[in-house]
């Protein structure tokens, strides 16, 4: 449905050319990076402050004009596809990092600020922010779909990280959801309630998270395993025995493949676990020495140390790149991501059954994951044009979650929902799926805030 011409009339007088009807610029807003079909918003905003972000929504309130936030398109769910059509809200323009500060390990930053972005500002100063999904994200963006990424096993996702938010909602109102205290016991925690809420509740304009100290030392290690089975009972006996490691990232055959070729290495071409090591020079020593012994008990071959800055950062930056690297297997795919997470406990159960199932699979799925918190990913690459291999990938995706919920795991673990889980959430949750759809519709009355999102129409 078309915008209608008073909302028209009234945004345009509100934001000039900072409003667009342009066919490019409504297609570059269409989609993510999922499979899911692109839909263009009517039109796409670009506010540059959260009062701007407010009197947007209270006109599309009022003229009941669907509100998508957009933040760099990253995601893989579908999350920002505009199924209604609508108005695109773009943050890009907020992207000022307002405070740091240092002697609370905290910042303020406006929602269009990346998690590179306050790195960068933060090079120098001994902290870091910790949560690195992979991508360049918005970290409005990653508190919106409650991202995490390889350092979660340490340091947590966004659900742990975030401290506070300002959001507008859909009639326009702006909240702050908590004070930068570290902890509080006063009133609900309406922070967690709109982490992970995909823009369904409000659009998040501003978050205050933690920041970490940078460790005193840091030493990063490759290490090759006969299979699956051995790598993941190595990554679970590691957190049993409490060794405090930074991140474990498994890789299988395929995806290593890939990352080889796209990143330049030469690791040997079997399951394997990318490693991660903090503390004082001493602990990451003892750190390393465990975990060896605990491999090798495994099969796991020796290490292969990457100890200076310039050998870490190839190896992250290789990991970091796999989603790319394994598209590159296949040109011209596109990649319906998996992502479940199971108790820790499981998850060896469910990737080796994972993997038996997918031997029947006509399409490429390398396994990857975030295993040292139960969650693995297998990329599906298929031909967009081809809806029966899109089907195939989804059927083997359904299989996986329901395995996953079989085990008390979760439909999705860092990715969110979108379109892609909408349909599993209530199998997941029973009758609390009721009362999340309760919430949805006490702040969103009208279902504005990105409908069709986490909830089907």
């Amino acid at each position: 449905m078309p915008l209608p011409n008073a909302a028209l009339a009234e945004l345009k007088n509100l934001l000039g050319d900072r409003l667009s009807f342009a066919e490019g610029v409504r297609a570059d807003h269409a989609g993510d990076e999922s499979a899911s079909p692109p839909a263009p918003p009517d039109a796409v905003a670009f506010p540059d402050s959260t009062e701007e972000v407010s009197q947007v929504a209270k006109i599309c309130s009022t003229h009941r004009v669907p509100m998508i936030p957009y933040g760099i398109g990253s995601a893989v769910e579908g999350g920002i596809v505009a199924t209604l059509g609508g108005l695109c809200l773009d943050l890009s323009r907020m992207n000022r990092i307002c405070e740091i500060h240092r002697d609370d390990l905290d910042a303020v930053v406006e929602a269009g600020v990346t998690h590179v972005d306050l790195n960068g500002q933060l090079a120098g100063s001994n902290l870091f922010f910790s949560v690195d999904p992979g991508a360049a994200a918005t970290i409005g963006g990653m508190a919106a779909t409650r991202a995490s990424g390889s350092n979660a096993f340490r340091y947590g996702t966004m659900r742990e990280n975030v401290l506070s938010l300002e959001v507008v909602l859909a009639d326009g109102r702006i909240i702050q959801t908590a004070r930068r205290a570290r902890k509080s016991a006063a009133g609900y925690d309406l922070t967690r309630l709109f982490v992970g809420s995909e823009g369904t509740l409000g659009i998040i304009t501003g978050v205050t998270v933690r920041l970490h100290r940078v460790p005193e030392a840091l030493s990063s290690a490759v290490c090759p395993f006969p299979d699956v089975a051995a790598a993941v009972n190595t990554v679970i006996e590691t957190i049993q025995a409490g060794i405090p490691l930074a991140r474990m990232e498994l890789l299988d055959e395929v995806a290593l493949d890939a990352v080889n070729r796209y990143s330049d290495l030469d690791y040997e071409l079997k399951p394997t676990l990318f490693l991660e090591f903090q503390g004082t020079p001493h602990g990451v020593v003892e750190q390393s020495q465990r975990v060896g012994d605990i491999a090798a008990a495994h099969g796991g071959l020796d290490f292969q140390w990457a100890t200076d800055a310039v050998e870490r950062d190839k190896l992250w930056q290789a990991r970091h790149d796999a989603y790319h690297a394994i598209l590159q297997l296949r040109p011209g795919s596109r990649s319906v991501t998996t992502d479940v997470c199971v108790p820790v406990s499981r998850l060896a159960d469910c990737i080796l059954a994972t993997q038996e199932d997918l031997k029947s699979c006509s399409l490429p799925c390398p396994l990857l994951g975030h295993v040292g918190d139960g969650n693995f990913h297998v990329l599906f690459l298929v031909d967009p044009k081809q809806p029966q291999e899109i089907s195939e990938a989804e059927h083997f995706n359904r299989r996986m979650v329901e395995r996953a919920l079989d085990m008390e795991g979760t439909c999705s673990g860092e990715h969110g929902v979108g379109l892609g889980k909408r349909d599993f959430l209530k199998t997941e949750y029973g009758p609390a799926w009721e009362l999340m759809r309760a919430i949805k519709t006490t702040f969103d009355p009208h279902n504005l805030m990105n409908p069709g999102k986490v909830f089907r129409d």
